[in-house]
């Protein structure tokens, strides 16, 4: 990651964020229901086996209408497309979604970016051909950002979508599993954010909440000093900052859980350079977020703690918390069972 030496805030948001996430006791929940099956597009590649069988148990699973389904064929997908294929899939998609789908799964692993962009970020809010110019520059702001819209799409113009690996059909069954499971009771949890020793990693710790306790949503947060957590079995978020996280086979994700680190390649599925976001999810998580191309550290490009968790235990979903904790999410590519809602209203 190529560190920058002041990354300039555009609006001040750290303490009113963190006065809403954590307060006095819970935080305030947002107008409208979270999002609903019947608003969810799925998007299933025909040309991979593993991308069938995967959405069909998902929407049987989640009973995503029929007419939410839109199939494609992707033979021999690459990790990365180029603008003008990713344009004629976006088009195919687009022509088979209607107008109440608020959101999109895509039931894959690759292809996951578009040239520099991710491609979710260029699905939900066009491709950014000035971050290809200058991967460090500023992104295209998304009016998602921290919203209180319930219906993305109907409000601002802005599709939502995810991903679905689909490597182990056996991984994907298991983190669908996750994501229905994690909606039937609130369960006593823990929200761990480590401030780690790499220094450029560390630009968004501002926003990691204070150690506490939201007792109405059995919720502790824990602000720790440390490269790596250990053992802890509660874990409903971890977000932290380093190129590669140890110790994720002593750890217990709940269901729904969320994970991300702040690195310039955890989005590069299937890149070797660092650590995957993929490994959170196989290590138990059921939703991440990972940057595709070097973003330099601005916080806007990664999961803003307090939005996220002020917004997740507010009742959205892991789709609409995660895309509203992201300023500028043009390279950043979001992955996991998009439903998962842990503390719905």
């Amino acid at each position: 990651m190529i560190p920058l030496l002041r990354p300039r805030l555009p609006f001040s948001i750290a303490p009113v964020l963190l006065c809403l996430a954590i307060g006095a006791g819970t935080a305030r929940a947002a107008p409208g229901a979270a999002l609903q099956p019947a608003q969810l597009g799925l998007v299933i590649n025909d040309a991979e086996p593993n991308s069938v069988e995967i959405g069909e148990y998902y929407r049987k699973a989640r009973g995503i209408p029929a007419a939410n389904v839109v199939h494609v064929s992707i033979a021999q997908p690459p990790r990365r497309l180029e603008l003008a294929q990713f344009e004629r899939l976006k088009r195919q998609i687009d022509a088979g979604l209607g107008p109440q789908v608020q959101a999109v799964l895509m039931v894959w692993t690759a292809p996951y970016a578009v040239e520099c962009n991710s491609i979710t970020g260029a699905f939900s809010l066009g491709f950014d051909p000035g971050q290809c110019t200058r991967s460090c520059a500023a992104g295209k702001p998304s009016p998602y950002f921290n919203s209180n819209s319930a219906r993305p799409f109907t409000d601002l113009g802005v599709r939502l979508s995810m991903l679905l690996p689909t490597g182990s059909v056996e991984q994907a069954k298991a983190l669908i599993d996750r994501g229905v499971g994690s909606g039937f009771r609130v369960t006593p949890a823990s929200a761990y954010y480590l401030v780690t020793s790499d220094a450029a990693r560390n630009s968004r710790t501002r926003f990691f909440p204070p150690s506490g306790r939201i007792a109405a949503k059995k919720l502790t947060t824990r602000t720790l000093k440390s490269d790596a957590l250990e053992g802890a079995r509660d874990i409903i978020v971890y977000q932290t900052g380093s190129a590669r996280v140890d110790k994720l086979a002593t750890l217990g994700f709940l269901p729904g859980a969320l994970a991300d680190h702040l690195t310039s390649f955890g989005g590069d599925l299937l890149g070797q350079s660092q650590m995957s976001i993929l490994r959170w999810l196989e290590a138990g998580a059921t939703a991440s977020y990972g940057t595709v191309s070097e973003p330099c550290n601005y916080w806007q490009k990664f999961s803003n703690p307090a939005v996220l968790i002020k917004r997740y235990v507010s009742g959205d979903s892991a789709i609409e918390a995660y895309w509203k904790s992201v300023a500028w999410p043009s390279q950043g590519v979001f992955i996991g069972e998009p439903l998962a809602t842990p503390y719905r209203r």
